[in-house]
């Protein structure tokens, strides 16, 4: 289910800065018939903290509408670090939802002892299988290759969404040994060449919202065990993801497919601003070039 390329949608705003429903189902059929194997709504890409959740239940609809039409995965993100409250959450989803992308609990820093039982809990009560997101960058909790193992083993908790800021030696010893079932799928865009040929199953990248095609190549490359194609094409994705990151995501992409006519406008909501035109021009030149390569 986890395996493949799964694009977290931005949420596009049209002019008068209301959520554009519908550029989402075309941004989602896109990315699907471009060989994604998912779609990833309300992550930190969809900027789910700026939205209400009226515009949330409308974008949730519109994902499992399009998923629903491709016969693809959806999961959906439930932000928050209070079990309780996500427990609830997980309980509200729609149909059509196949997954929960789940962070690991942010600020309170529980433990690794407090993040077992945080995950334990709500593996018990969910109607979808959860994916850890382990982004301790952002979280500032830790969690070990022992630890997501662990958490790994339960029925209901069917991969993490790794980004770690790199390739560290927790990558390395999860990847050497992974529960039945369970996938590692990279979440740091400009690393997800080298944790593939680790070994994980996909990736969830908000790059891949520009080069579908060639993400999923990526990783059919690394699967496949054609090294060579692999390495030529993860080191220029890698320079593109890190063009398209070079301001907070995702100002940079939302500018690019402004750019591209894809969606009204390259809004975002506040404490967010625009990226800068600089910004926006090297990753539309960057863009160029990969596909001048290509």
């Amino acid at each position: 289910m986890l395996r493949g390329i799964h694009v977290p949608l931005v949420t596009p705003f049209d002019a008068a800065g209301e959520v554009a429903v519908d550029t989402i189902g075309k941004l989602g059929r896109q990315a699907l018939d471009q060989g994604a194997a998912g779609l990833v709504a309300l992550g930190t890409t969809g900027e789910v903290a700026a939205l209400d959740p009226d515009e949330r239940a409308r974008v949730i609809e519109a994902c499992v509408q399009v998923c629903g039409e491709r016969q693809a995965t959806l999961t959906v993100g439930v932000a928050g670090n209070d079990t309780r409250s996500i427990g609830r959450a997980l309980r509200e989803l729609p149909e059509g939802v196949g997954a929960a992308l789940v962070t690991v609990p942010y600020f309170l820093r529980p433990g690794e002892r407090g993040v077992v039982a945080h995950f334990e809990a709500l593996a018990e009560e969910t109607p979808v299988p959860l994916v850890i997101y382990h982004i301790p960058y952002r979280t500032g909790q830790a969690t070990g290759a022992a630890t997501l193992r662990r958490l790994g083993a339960h029925p209901m908790i069917a991969g993490v969404k790794y980004a770690a800021g790199g390739i560290d030696q927790d990558a390395v010893e999860l990847l050497a040994g992974l529960p039945e079932g369970f996938e590692v799928l990279g979440g740091d865009d400009a690393f997800i060449s080298p944790l593939l040929a680790l070994g994980a199953g996909g990736g969830i990248l908000a790059s891949a919202h520009v080069e579908t095609g060639s993400f999923v190549e990526l990783a059919d490359a690394w699967h496949a065990g054609d090294v060579v194609r692999a390495r030529a094409l993860g080191h220029r994705l890698a320079r593109l993801s890190a063009a398209l990151f070079a301001e907070p995501n995702p100002t940079v992409i939302k500018g690019v497919l402004h750019a591209a006519g894809l969606i009204p406008t390259p809004d975002v909501r506040l404490p967010l601003v625009p990226a800068g035109p600089e910004a926006v021009s090297r990753a539309w030149k960057a863009v160029e070039t990969m596909n001048a390569d290509l």
